[in-house]
């Protein structure tokens, strides 16, 4: 019975609308969403939305009763004859990193007459930091080349909330310790990329755990609850796709993006910090700050994003088949790194160049021109320029001479030094057991499949038995090569 009353005052408010519609014997269809103005770089209210209808393609615009000052969190389109004038939006665009940015002209203003503070946030889910996090570094490290000051902000305080950006699940609980080792690893990296120091645009490194630790719930939410809305926040993607999924999101999760509005707030009034950096897939949330320290302070400050970055084959950056690729040296060998970039697919070659090197545009256009088997000269010149930027030139002879060893039919005697390596455990262990303590593989059931298909070696010799071992007899000259695939080739070497 309720359902039914349900339908008929929904049926009565429906004719009721239809009512007051110009006749049209085509059907109606109706789109609602945030406007996005082409003609100007800034945020448009989103007490304006667009309804599109089919009544010859016209587009009518209709006034909403949604909360005052809100902005429209969708990508803003940015004028066609825009041109930059600062060098740090001119790289942006000429690299490929732009993707959104709230107006963008007065950001470009502000870039030319001095010196501007902009962060870019890490959450410490991780003791390393993994590839794909590498573009944000570029990024800071280019607005530190164009004279401006990076801060980098560790989320010691966000980590123990957890993004669910993009996630179909919470995030694993760490404790205080676990985010603090976290910490403590992800730091050195920075120093591989960034100048730190005292000077105008030197960069700085800082923990949001120092005042989201110490803000008092009550107060915070009397203060800063009333410049957000539910439903603001349920229109954003991260909350619209697990609640889609019927996947839960807990209250800890969702209050994650207002934290990251607070972050912006605190480090403007902090560092005075007036640009916010990040991927594409935290718009909403940097969208969010910017409103946030507006209505706060009256500040004027920006967002820009940088678009998500996949393979040409639609993969997630910094995946590969055997696992993450990490940037600290101590979870990932320089080879093993040097190896990813150099798997680089063909048509990601020129892209990645213009994005995670500093090859002159020039010099990318003339590799551009590289076809066929020709192209591998410009993926060993993404792999060389990756690897010297993040490890240092000192390790490209030992990796260069590595690679010769493995893959050049000529090479006799050559050096392995820079593979991967584990201890034999007694005196005879399974080479199952030895693929997963390489990181060949992530589970047994995955190593029997390969060797079943053919896909392992031992010494170059295809191992034919899922319960073959390795002995102390197999080693030769102090090791034994295991390779899986064409690509993975690790040493197991007697205990000293």
């Amino acid at each position: 019975l309720r359902q039914a009353v349900c339908c008929l005052a929904l049926s009565m408010m429906c004719s009721r609308a239809l009512a007051f519609l110009p006749a049209s014997s085509a059907p109606m269809r109706l789109l609602a969403q945030p406007a996005v103005v082409a003609s100007s770089p800034r945020l448009v209210s989103s007490k304006q939305f667009r309804v599109r209808s089919v009544f010859g393609g016209q587009l009518r615009m209709a006034q909403t009763t949604s909360a005052p000052d809100e902005q429209a969190s969708e990508a803003v389109e940015i004028k066609k004859d825009f041109e930059a004038k600062s060098s740090f939006i001119q790289t942006m665009v000429s690299r490929g990193f732009l993707h959104s940015c709230t107006d963008i002209e007065s950001l470009d203003k502000q870039l030319q007459e001095g010196t501007v503070k902009a962060y870019l946030g890490f959450d410490a889910t991780a003791p390393s930091l993994h590839v794909g996090s590498l573009l944000q570094i570029m990024i800071l490290r280019h607005l530190q080349k164009s004279g401006h000051k990076p801060i980098v902000l560790l989320g010691g305080g966000t980590t123990k909330v957890g993004d669910p950006t993009g996630k179909d699940e919470s995030r694993k609980m760490l404790t205080d310790a676990d985010i603090n080792a976290n910490i403590d690893g992800i730091r050195s990296v920075f120093d591989k990329f960034l100048t730190f120091g005292d000077a105008d645009t030197d960069a700085t490194m800082v923990n949001n755990d120092e005042w989201l630790s110490e803000l008092k719930y009550l107060e915070f939410l009397r203060d800063y609850g009333p410049k957000f809305t539910i439903n603001r926040m349920l229109s954003f993607e991260s909350v619209k796709q697990r609640l889609a999924r019927e996947s839960p999101l807990t209250f800890l999760e969702f209050n994650y993006m207002i934290l990251q509005a607070y972050d912006f707030l605190e480090l403007n009034r902090r560092y005075k910090c007036t640009l916010q950096l990040g991927g594409s897939d935290q718009w909403g949330n940097m969208v969010n700050g910017v409103e946030l320290t507006r209505r706060c302070d009256g500040q004027e400050v920006f967002a820009m994003t940088a678009p998500l970055i996949t393979t040409s084959d639609g993969k997630k950056m910094g995946k590969s088949e055997g696992g993450a690729i990490w940037l600290n040296q101590d979870m990932l060998a320089p080879y093993d790194y040097w190896q990813f970039w150099r798997n680089t697919q063909d048509d990601d070659v020129i892209r990645f160049l213009k994005l995670f090197t500093e090859v002159p545009l020039d010099e990318i256009e003339k590799l551009a021109q590289l076809k066929g088997v020709e192209i591998n000269a410009a993926k060993k010149v993404l792999a060389d320029e990756t690897t010297r930027m993040l490890h240092g030139p000192e390790v490209l002879p030992s990796i260069h001479e590595t690679a010769e060893a493995l893959f050049s039919s000529k090479a006799s005697g050559g050096s392995l030094d820079d593979l991967p390596r584990v201890e034999l455990e007694g005196d005879s262990e399974p080479v199952i057991d030895l693929f997963i303590r390489l990181n060949f593989a992530k589970s047994k059931s995955e190593c029997r499949k390969l060797i079943q298909g053919g896909g392992a070696r031992l010494n170059d010799e295809k191992i034919g038995d899922v319960a073959a071992t390795v002995t102390a007899a197999d080693v030769s000259n102090g090791q034994v090569k295991l390779s899986m695939g064409k690509k993975k080739h690790g040493l197991v070497v007697l205990k000293e």
